[in-house]
Formats: structure tokens, sequence, C-alpha cells
């Protein structure tokens, strides 16, 4: 009788009921501790899920969804790709796979699933709405309005999809269809500071500066700390010539985001105007130090070390800023200075009459010189 019972335990039929039961006792530790929140367990639970039976789709999406909710974007790929290769059409996991390539910033590959998903469910708002997100980060932004006035259509309230709606509009220049965002970010938040901001950009780009600043103060009022309010406020004082209020904007801006590089490289522009090289300084240290790449802070940081008397600096600092920019006429002069200044002056005169020469090819081909 042992020796029939041992034949009976290790009959495939057996094997198979022990290893169905195995599945569904992982499948539940894992559903139990996902309920709980405790996504570790869950993860756990389900690799072992996927171990026993590697074609299980519950284990393999409920495995991806774990996984990226857990910040590992990458890893979800794999389990949906492995749940697509045991049943390719199915519709649920190309949509896990879509936001997980999309968690994952690649845009493009979220993009090919998204966007015949979306022709599928053409009134579901998340589809549409990252098809919108994922376009907009590939830089086609009419396609992306187009797809977010979708999804604005699927669910009016998201303010989200309101925020990156208007500015899929400023960076296509449509400015006949900015109003029409206003007006539904209003009705759903009359404080919205960003909708200000939207407007006063927009406003700005058409020359229209006493609106703009209307509306970069209406923002400040709205939201005193949102982020860019003061500096663009500021930055709009400072190209017409009121350097005492953008000095006032730059350093509220810096109180609120003491490391936002634009508010430090624009206060150290006007230091320097100012005749005070050494703080102007300090601010395009500042500047570079989040932003290395900041041309205009190594511009101006070439100037303030010239005005410091101290060429052999600027030099380093301008050569850096013309690795960036080859064309960019100002770094060349004022490298030029600091080259003169050192005691190098062919040198010095070759690289200002460089910056003449780039400075009348601009004006020949139209390009303003200068703000």
């Amino acid at each position: 009788m042992a020796v029939a019972a041992a034949q009976v335990a290790g009959s495939p039929k057996n094997s198979e009921t022990n290893q169905s039961e195995k599945l569904r006792a992982y499948l539940e530790q894992a559903a139990q501790a996902m309920h709980a929140g405790d996504l570790a367990s869950a993860e756990r639970a389900l690799r072992s899920a996927v171990a026993v039976d590697p074609q299980s789709m519950t284990a393999l999406n409920n495995l991806g969804i774990v996984l990226a909710r857990e910040g590992k974007p990458g890893e979800a790929i794999h389990f949906y790709q492995l749940a697509l290769k045991v049943r390719p059409g199915d519709a649920a996991t190309k949509r896990n796979l879509a936001i997980a390539y999309f968690k994952a910033q690649h845009y493009r590959s979220a993009l090919e699933l998204l966007e015949p998903l979306a022709a599928a469910s053409p009134n579901d708002f998340q589809l549409l709405d990252l098809a919108g997100f994922s376009l907009f980060a590939l830089d086609r932004y009419r396609d992306a309005a187009n797809y977010l006035e979708r999804a604005n259509h699927a669910d009016p309230s998201d303010m989200e999809t309101l925020d990156l709606l208007g500015k899929a509009y400023l960076r296509v220049k449509d400015y006949k269809s900015l109003p029409s965002v206003f007006e539904r970010i209003m009705k759903i938040n009359p404080n919205s500071a960003s909708a200000h901001v939207m407007m006063g950009t927009a406003y700005d780009d058409m020359s229209e500066r006493e609106n703009a600043i209307k509306e970069y103060q209406a923002a400040i009022a709205a939201d005193p700390k949102f982020m860019g309010a003061h500096s663009g406020l500021g930055y709009l004082y400072w190209r017409q010539g009121d350097t005492e209020n953008a000095e006032k904007e730059m350093r509220a801006e810096l109180d609120n985001f003491p490391n936002d590089p634009v508010a430090h490289g624009i206060l150290g522009k006007i230091l320097l105007n100012n005749s005070q090289p050494e703080q102007a300084r300090s601010h395009f240290e500042q500047a570079l130090k989040v932003n290395p790449k900041y041309e205009d802070a190594l511009i101006g940081l070439g100037e303030a070390e010239v005005a410091l008397n101290h060429p052999n600096a600027a030099i380093s600092v301008l050569r850096k800023a013309i690795q960036l920019d080859p064309d960019q006429a100002e770094a060349h002069f004022v490298l030029g200075t600091a080259l003169r200044k050192s005691g190098r002056t062919e040198e010095g005169i070759r690289e200002q009459k460089l910056s003449a020469e780039l400075q009348n090819k601009k004006a020949a081909n139209g390009k303003p010189v200068s703000e």
C-alpha cells in the first residue's frame, strides 16, 4: 500500500493539483498584502507565484503593478512583456505596460501603445491624458494639445491636464486658444497662480508687457510662494529698466527658492550693473552650482571677474561659455577684454573682432543682438 500511495502522490495529475494549490496560495497572500499596503510582501509572494507558474497572467500582471507602485517601472515592464508573450492581444496588459513605460520616461514606447488604446476607448481619461503628456515630453506640442483637450472633455476637473494644455498652447504660440484654458482653470480654482503665470507668459510673448505684469502680480496675490512668479515679474521689470523693482522681486524669489538659478543669474546682472561685482559674483556662482551650463551666468561671472581685476579667472570661465555656444558674441567680447587686461592684447583684439562679426551676422539675419 505504501508503494501505491507513493505512486499516486507522484502522478502528473496530483503534481498539477499541488502546483495549482501553491499558485492559489501565493496569489491569496499577495492579494492580502496588497490590500494591507505591504508591497514588499506582495512582491515576494508574486515572485513565488511566477516561479510556480511562469505563464500565470494574474501573477505576471499583479507583480508588474506592485513593482510599479514601488517605484520600479523598469522591472514592471519586464513582467508585462512576459505576460504579453503569454497572451499577445491582452488589452489590460498593454495598458499596464503603457503606464509603466510612461513612468519610466520611455515616452515613445508608451505612445506606441497609448494611441491605439485611446482610439479603441475614445472617452478614457487616463489613456488620453497619458498620451497627451507623452506627446508633450516628445516636443509634439500641437498633437499633445489635441489629446489634452479630449482628456479635459472626459474629465473637466483635472487641473494638471489643464495646466499642461495651456503650456502646450504656449509652446506653439496659439494665443487664441489660451483664454479658453484660462477660463476653465478659473472656474475650478479662481486663485490659480499657475493660470496667471501662463497668461503673463503669453502676454509677454505678444509684447503686451503691461498686461503681462498685471498677470504676474495677480499670480503673486493668489500665491506669494508660487515658483517663478516673483522671478517672472522681476524679469519683466528688469527688461523695461526698472532695476529697483526687479531686484526686489528676485530677492523675493530667492527667499522662497534659495537655489533658483535664474533668480541668482538676473540678480547677479543687476548687481553688476550697480557696480557691485563682488556680490554679483556670489550670485553667478550660486546659479552655476545648480546649472553649470547656464551661459548667461558664465558670462556674468566672467564680467564680474574682469571688474574685480581677475582676468585669468575670467578667461577660464568665458572659454566654458564659448564651448557651449561658439557664436555667443557677448562671451567673445568679454573674453577679449579679459585677454587684453592679462597682457594678451593681440588675442584680445581677435576675440573682440570676432564678437563684432558675430553681431553683424545676427543683424544681417534679422536676429536681435540683445534684449
